[in-house]
């Protein structure tokens, strides 16, 4: 079985507290202050506050049968000075519950062109309802760096280059656009990183996602994620520090955390009740 290479830790912010840029870094000396009296070193990169923009595209049918059959299709657009770069990032998604199904679902692509990487991780999220616990998704994913990436296409073209979604009870030329006609506008900070001990380390971002057209904010988030050579071989006390701090943030941060919902759900919610995916 496919080994998870990486553990995600992701909190959900409210989304009305960025309301001025310098709230990143106000959420930053929150989360390292909460870290440092939790025995978790904190480093915070020298340009840590550098605010990065990218656009994020959601596409799927417009019965939304990849996401709720657990895929996510996902088309990042970098930024700089303001000019988008040649390249594109296309990310590909199965997320489970079960660690098996996840593993399972082979996410390497038929045809390549440009930079491929697989990951394998375990997603650590707030529970839905109440503060200071974490439940888990598996994540498996294929990102490909591309300058020619076409979406406007149907389902069985996407299925040709993503065997997996082949399996998908629907009819093969279905076709494919953008959720909810949504633009997302990320902007992220790359704030420092989380030293557990015993090898453990992790970098931190906070990010806020905004709606492009309507120019309003969805939903910010804190993530920190740690990658590692093998899951057995991570140490467990240094495991335990991170699950503690995680939830520690939640405790003393809640006028900062939103519940029961993801990025991804936020924006497939727009506009309707939205799909029905364990998250």
């Amino acid at each position: 079985m496919v080994d998870v290479r990486y553990r995600e830790y992701k909190i959900l912010l409210r989304a009305d507290k960025f309301f001025a840029a310098s709230q990143f870094q106000a959420f930053w000396e929150i989360a390292a202050s909460i870290a440092e009296k939790n025995k978790v070193k904190v480093t915070t990169n020298k340009d840590g506050f550098h605010r990065l923009v990218r656009e994020v595209l959601f596409y799927d049918t417009p019965n939304f049968d990849l996401y709720r059959n657990a895929f996510i299709l996902r088309k990042r657009t970098f930024y700089e000075d303001g000019w988008p770069r040649n390249d594109h990032e296309l990310t590909v998604k199965f997320r489970h519950t079960d660690l098996e199904k996840a593993a399972a679902a082979d996410m390497s692509p038929r045809i390549i062109h440009g930079l491929t990487k697989i990951k394998f991780k375990e997603e650590l999220l707030p529970l839905k309802d109440q503060l200071g616990g974490m439940r888990s998704l598996y994540s498996h994913n294929c990102v490909l760096t591309s300058p020619n990436i076409v979406l406007n296409q149907g389902l069985e073209n996407i299925a040709q280059v993503f065997p997996p979604m082949a399996n998908i009870d629907i009819h093969p030329q279905s076709s494919i656009h953008l959720v909810n006609n949504v633009a997302v506008e990320e902007i992220q900070v790359n704030a420092g990183s989380f030293d557990f001990g015993h090898g453990l380390a992790a970098n931190a971002t906070v990010a806020i996602w905004r709606n492009r057209a309507s120019e309003t904010s969805l939903i910010g988030e804190f993530a920190f994620q740690a990658k590692f050579k093998s899951y057995d071989a991570v140490h467990v006390k240094a495991k335990e520090r991170a699950d503690h701090f995680y939830r520690a943030v939640q405790m003393n941060a809640p006028d900062w955390v939103a519940l029961g919902t993801t990025k991804t759900a936020m924006v497939y919610g727009i506009g309707n009740s939205g799909p029905q995916l364990e998250e």
